[in-house]
């Protein structure tokens, strides 16, 4: 019989299956990779990945739940750097031009994540939507610290360009979007 798992070890398991699990779904896909696939890359056996996640929606739930702690610890890292409120709104679009040129890029993995399973898993909704929503009030935050109320279109170009650069491949409509964000700050400012 098996020695029971210490905290320790619990928290080493999780943290490596995550960070498996987390791999394959963004670059492959959630539906293509099958839980075998993840016991594989993980070198955990499935017995004690099902005591770790009871589902593969479970397991889905809690990986896009991390990526959302630490993409938007991320992104506050580089815009808190930034003195002066306009050029902070703006750095929000250098950090997502340098993300959506990193290698393996696939897009935002909570709107591919949606694409996948949004109308199949109220969880995996739950958990985008909630993605979005904090997302959109971070920003909101630094646009409202401009003391221009541009918050809607700011968010949209922001998505927008994550969206366009998933989707095309090309990591230059961060670019465009911070162009149009600079326009509407002088407009706005007028």
């Amino acid at each position: 019989m098996p020695a029971p798992a210490t905290e320790e070890r619990e928290r080493l398991d999780r943290a490596a299956l995550l960070d498996t699990a987390e791999a394959l779904f963004y670059a492959h896909g959630i539906q293509a990779v099958g839980m075998d696939r993840v016991r594989e890359a993980s070198g955990l056996p499935l017995k004690r990945i099902y005591r770790l996640f009871a589902t593969k929606e479970d397991l889905v739930v809690a990986v896009l739940r991390r990526r959302d702690r630490r993409w938007r610890e991320s992104l506050a890292a580089h815009v808190e750097r930034v003195a002066g409120p306009r050029e902070r709104v703006l750095a929000v679009f250098d950090w997502l031009a340098a993300w959506c040129a990193e290698p393996g890029f696939r897009g935002c993995a909570w709107i591919n994540a949606h694409g996948e399973l949004g109308a199949a898993s109220e969880a995996v909704l739950t958990e985008v939507r909630a993605h979005k929503r904090a997302f959109h009030d971070q920003l909101s935050g630094w646009v409202r610290a401009t003391g221009l109320p541009l918050t809607e279109p700011v968010y949209l170009l922001a998505e927008g360009a994550i969206v366009t650069a998933g989707i095309t491949g090309d990591p230059s409509a961060a670019g465009h979007a911070r162009k149009a964000v600079e326009a509407l700050l002088r407009g706005a400012a007028d």
